[in-house]
């Protein structure tokens, strides 16, 4: 146990020694410009330089230094790294610590030279993984952070799309270096890869749509994390989403996954879009009973509930004349969080209310008739 934890320490050790080291090389040296003056000796002389002797030494010396201007400018120009040199620097970099990590193992601690190459590519192929794991957190928490305080505010589920794929990419970058730090070439591989998604792509059409749908879906936000709606066919609250489907948690607890195309391609209704909703009620009473009075009673309900809104105002209207009974609509408004609670408490009074006023409610009824027949 000690040897590896002292394995583990150098590898360590050497990392931050390597990075220093890299840092230090690529600083530019400034080379001082060293001008030989005409007189070897150095000796001055008495005669003051002609104005001619002054102007060509003026040319001379804007000469020089629009000379070192553009020498400097092609040399920054030349020193600035690309991709594939950063990628490169840092395989070789790697390279040269895996190199130093078997060697250790071999020289100090007696482990065969092969034994300990097997042991030094498994440790910098776990150590390069665990860094850029750590590295995909921290972008993903970056990537976060700047979309909460920016001001498009994006919803949750685009939040936690964003969040996804900057940490899946960060850690496909950190994958590929790792393959390359073992020795596997991943040009071929990554060739391979290309062909393979256009096939795969090719077979998969629905999929695609699927894809194309959700992308729609991040981008117009017609629903957020945690929000009711009935869309595909189904009715409940998001759990989340992917690219290609959504996952909907339904009020008896039942979880259903519904691809992102059914949805985009019908109507989607976001029960909880809004703060406050219209609770709508009918109510019933016979023909032979006041409708004034049916309407004080009803608007007294309404007004003495402590969850239903003042404004907008409660509507309480005879609505229509039906077959057995005197229908009057009873509309007030709530929070959406209160909704069901009015709705089920309202119903309640209304019943208890007309009973004890004795204003009736009419039900169907059938009048069967008996005849005798000789």
């Amino acid at each position: 146990m000690k040897r590896i934890l002292l394995v583990l320490a150098l590898v360590v050790a050497s990392l931050f020694t390597t990075t220093n080291l890299a840092a230090a090389g690529a600083a530019p040296l400034a080379q001082p410009i060293v001008q030989e003056s005409g007189d070897a000796g150095g000796a001055e002389t008495d005669a003051p330089p002609s104005s001619e002797g002054e102007a060509t030494t003026e040319s001379a010396v804007a000469t020089s230094d629009d000379g070192a201007a553009g020498e400097k400018k092609t040399k920054s120009v030349a020193e600035t790294p690309t991709t594939d040199q950063l990628v490169s620097g840092a395989s070789e970099e790697a390279a040269k610590l895996r190199d130093l990590v078997v060697n250790f193992m071999a020289d100090k601690l007696g482990v065969p030279k092969a034994v300990a190459s097997m042991i030094g590519t498994a440790i910098m192929f776990v150590l390069i993984l665990v860094v850029f794991k750590i590295l995909a957190s921290i972008a993903a928490s970056l990537v976060g952070g700047a979309l909460s305080k920016s001001k498009l505010r994006p919803t949750q589920l685009l939040l936690e799309f964003l969040k996804g794929a900057t940490a899946k990419l960060v850690m496909a970058i950190g994958f590929i270096m790792a393959l390359g730090t073992v020795g596997v070439d991943v040009g071929p591989l990554l060739a391979g890869l290309g062909v393979l998604g256009f096939v795969v792509g090719f077979a998969l059409q629905d999929t695609l749509g699927n894809f194309a749908a959700g992308v729609m879906i991040l981008l117009y936000r017609p629903y957020d994390i945690g929000d009711f709606i009935t869309a595909g066919g189904v009715t409940g609250s998001v759990k989340s989403m992917s690219l290609v489907s959504t996952t909907i948690g339904t009020p008896d607890n039942q979880v259903q996954i519904v691809p992102n195309g059914s949805i985009w391609g019908g109507v989607i209704t976001n029960v909880t879009a809004n703060d406050t909703r219209r609770v709508d009620l009918t109510a019933g009473i016979g023909y032979g009973d006041d409708m004034d009075k049916a309407e004080a009673i009803l608007k007294r309900i309404v007004e003495s509930h402590p969850l239903v809104l003042a404004e907008p105002a409660p509507v309480i209207r005879v609505h229509a004349l039906a077959d057995s009974s005197v229908n009057i609509v009873v509309r007030p408004w709530t929070k959406t969080s209160d909704y069901w609670t009015v709705y089920w408490d309202i119903t309640k009074s209304i019943k208890t209310e007309f009973d004890k006023e004795g204003v009736s409610i009419p039900f169907p009824q059938r009048d069967v008739h008996l005849y005798k027949v000789d």
